[in-house]
């Protein structure tokens, strides 16, 4: 029961998250979407829908956090300067992400 409740909260996690997690990979090298399922498949062991991971892309494809570039006739997402300050603001922020947590959970 614990071990079924703990993954059914990790997906949540990494679902709520998705865009997160998209830009802290993106600011390694670029990526395309079969790339990011897979990428988030093998560290959280959660195997998204392309549909899921290619509306979140799309959707921060819109609000100017990532763009597309075409490399050996392959797309690939790319982080832009807003998506890029996006995700150092939120690192910077860890601290306090982490202390909200443990309020959470201590109530």
């Amino acid at each position: 029961m614990e071990a079924q409740m703990l993954d059914e909260m990790n997906e949540r996690m990494v679902k709520n998250f998705i865009d997160v997690l998209i830009m802290a990979r993106l600011k390694s090298s670029p990526m395309s979407g079969y790339d990011l399922i897979t990428f988030i498949d093998r560290k959280f062991q959660i195997l998204l829908s392309s549909g899921t991971v290619y509306a979140t892309l799309y959707y921060m494809e819109r609000s100017g956090l990532i763009e597309d570039r075409k490399v050996e006739r392959k797309r690939v997402w790319v982080l832009t300067d807003k998506g890029k300050e996006t995700i150092r603001a939120i690192f910077n922020s860890k601290n306090k992400i982490l202390g909200f947590m443990v309020n959470l959970f201590e109530g």
